[in-house]
């Protein structure tokens, strides 16, 4: 992807719009905002190969 803005903070954009949409006020949608810009950013990391989201998460094989 080559574009002027990086896919992870697009990510973490759309996250905190989600947020703000599904949340009436207070600090609960605060939170809210937060956790989902981070998945936001989490997921377009994952996407441009910034970072390895399974990988951090150790899967493991039962074997």
């Amino acid at each position: 992807m080559n574009s002027s803005v990086p896919a992870s903070w697009a990510g973490a954009l759309a996250g905190l719009l989600l947020a703000i949409a599904a949340a009436v006020g207070g600090f609960g949608a605060l939170v809210g905002a937060l956790v989902l810009g981070v998945i936001g950013w989490l997921v377009g990391a994952q996407a441009e190969g910034r970072i390895d989201v399974l990988g951090a998460l150790g899967r493991r094989s039962r074997g």
